[in-house]
């Protein structure tokens, strides 16, 4: 499938239609769709979603991107990872009908992930946005609810300079008449997304206007039109998490979930690899007395969401190892977490072209002020760390395809 391509991305609708239309279109089959877009936070609001719902007794479909560990977790049938013999068949019947015209990857496998949920019974469908929105793969339905979460400076070479092309390209998922969840933002991008609802005559619920969301006394409390919830704080670490939950439960208050999923939906989600606690990995058998956490987090929004959250957790000295592509903002990223951690051990992701050499990584974070050297590997890495700090807080960042290697390791 990567051969039918010669660009891993390149944005436009056309080739998916073509290849909807050979399917029969399954885009038209779907239980109702709740489309997420944003540049962090989409893949934890979509997994509060998904929690909610269920504790309502509610089947759920999920599309996600990238897969950490293994591709199925992209495709989740009613609340079931699709099984490999599934996913296979599916794929095949896409790759038959394509007939060795042009598509990426990305594309085609969003294509089989339609045709999955249109044939299996559901009663919700959440479709994550895999790059931008406007020409994205998944732009292809007409949801019950949009959902756009923060929005920042990523992807650039795709999606513009500034934020409100991005925005611009974020609000692409806006359709006529369909209620939008909107998520904090700047006002660069709010003025953008609140001038194509206007357009489209789609309602916002807005972060600020039609719901708010804090945290008080240890707790979370959530307001809208319809009342007031007091929440315990989501089981997703980070303050971030807060207003993500915050989306989540305007979606879900909007679909007339009760008290009782909006708390499951805050407190049984469940998304690896962002602000994740290691604790049943080979890697703890390296250092069972340090701290293991793990994010692919990889723009300086999110550094500074990890920041936010190494900054509430107890004082211990903090250790990165950090592996990035080069395609991504390296010294934005670093400049968060510079006053945080003791040290940078940069490492290059394996088996991935793209990947900054350990090397250029770690002189991108001396030049945003931390101390750093090299290793050939993680579990260098945190040897070289446990053998002068034994009880050292080791976060491993940078990255999704970073963060894949190490789950797949365990």
């Amino acid at each position: 499938m990567m051969a039918l391509h010669p660009k891993i991305i390149d944005l436009t609708l056309d080739r998916v239609w073509r290849l909807l239309a050979a399917l029969d279109n399954p885009q038209d089959k779907l239980p109702p769709v709740i489309h997420l877009a944003g540049t962090n936070g989409k893949g934890s609001t979509q997994a509060m979603i998904r929690a909610g719902l269920e504790a309502a007794g509610k089947s759920v479909h999920a599309y996600t991107s990238p897969h950490l560990a293994r591709f199925q977790e992209r495709i989740r049938l009613a609340g079931t990872l699709i099984s490999e013999q599934h996913l296979t068949d599916i794929l095949d019947r896409c790759y038959a009908a394509n007939n060795g015209e042009n598509i990426t990857y990305f594309e085609i496998t969003t294509v089989a992930g339609l045709l999955a949920f249109a044939e299996t019974a559901a009663d919700y469908t959440l479709l994550e946005v895999g790059l931008g929105g406007r020409l994205d793969a998944t732009n292809v339905i007409t949801p019950a609810i949009s959902v756009i979460t923060p929005i920042d400076l990523d992807h650039q070479q795709f999606l513009g300079d500034t934020l409100p092309e991005i925005a611009g390209e974020k609000a692409g998922i806006i359709k006529r008449g369909v209620p939008c969840v909107v998520g904090p933002q700047q006002d660069d991008a709010m003025d953008v997304i609140e001038a194509t609802a206007a357009k489209l005559g789609a309602p916002l619920l807005a972060y600020g206007q039609h719901w708010h969301v804090s945290e008080e006394n240890g707790r979370m409390v959530f307001q809208d039109e319809t009342g007031l919830l007091d929440l315990p704080l989501p089981n997703l670490p980070g303050p971030h998490q807060i207003m993500n939950a915050g989306a989540a439960l305007a979606v879900l208050r909007h679909l007339g979930c009760d008290a009782a999923a909006c708390e499951a939906a805050v407190t049984q989600a469940f998304w690896p690899a962002r602000m994740q606690r290691l604790t049943d990995h080979p890697y703890n058998q390296i250092a069972p007395g340090a701290e293991l956490w793990l994010d692919g987090g990889h723009n300086p929004a999110a550094a500074h969401a990890i920041a936010a959250t190494l900054d509430g957790l107890p004082k211990r000295a903090t250790h990165l190892i950090c592996g990035m592509l080069n395609t991504k903002d390296v010294t934005g990223y670093m400049a968060p977490l510079a006053s945080f951690a003791t040290h940078l051990h940069a490492v290059s992701i394996p088996g991935e072209a793209n990947t900054l050499p350990a090397t250029e990584t770690a002189q991108a974070a001396r030049d945003s002020g931390l101390t750093a050297s090299s290793a050939n590997d993680v579990a260098e890495a945190i040897a070289t760390i446990t053998k002068q700090e034994p009880h050292a807080r080791i976060l491993i960042c940078g990255s999704l395809y970073l963060a894949g290697n190490v789950l797949r390791q365990g």
